[in-house]
């Protein structure tokens, strides 16, 4: 991924903000270690910005789509109100152990419920109603997810979709697959009634959706 800032800048931004947890920062370590494609992962500066996302808005349940090796997971949890559950989704079996790993070594197994599938055919079987729901799986079914997940969420809940920026690639004239789709995605947010939204720059993009109501 190439940044859309510079890499003095996100150093810079990286030294003046709240550091992660020890727990974080091995996660972080051994996610560059052990899995293919680490840039993937939330990592310091993200992930405080969606803790504190997360403790804004106080949610009683959260959906994650596309769990990584349980970065983001762990940071959402960290808002979540007394006795709410996240649950997260990712195809990938192999980083399943990792994942529970800090999960129990960050203390949350009472509030992060792993599910390893196809989220297209687990998110019809969830009938909780989310405050928040964070995407970061499969560029090509982003819009998919979002009609899956938007009758689900609550008047007033947060739909945040990662990578929406695609390293600069959404405004080029030659886009790949994965560009269009994402491009595709934001058109269909901002067109979408039921929304209001904002873009940030924060790393790779963030698209944020409130769900009016």
């Amino acid at each position: 991924m190439e940044n859309i800032i510079s890499a003095e800048i996100e150093q810079y931004i990286a030294e003046h903000s709240s550091k992660e947890s020890t727990t974080l920062s091995d996660l972080n370590r051994e996610t560059y270690i052990k899995a293919m494609m680490p840039q993937m992962l939330s990592g310091q500066v993200q992930g405080k910005f969606l803790e504190f996302i997360s403790r804004m808005i106080s949610p009683e349940n959260i959906l994650e789509i596309g769990t990584y090796t349980g970065y983001s997971a762990i940071c959402l949890s960290k808002g979540l109100k007394q006795g709410g559950k996240l649950v997260t989704i990712d195809i990938n079996e192999e980083l399943t152990p990792m994942v529970k790993k800090f999960v129990t070594l960050e203390k949350m197994e009472d509030k992060i419920e792993v599910l390893t599938g196809n989220a297209m055919q687990i998110i019809p079987t969830l009938t909780q109603q989310f405050d928040l729901v964070f995407i970061d799986a499969d560029k090509n079914n982003y819009s998919n997810y979002f009609d899956l997940v938007i009758e689900k969420v609550r008047p007033g809940g947060w739909i945040l979709a990662d990578n929406v920026l695609w390293s600069g690639k959404i405004i080029s004239n030659n886009m790949d697959k994965d560009t269009i789709a994402i491009d595709a995605y934001n058109k269909k947010i901002q067109q979408d009634v039921r929304v209001e939204n904002v873009i940030i720059s924060i790393r790779d993009g963030i698209n944020i959706a409130r769900k009016i109501g």
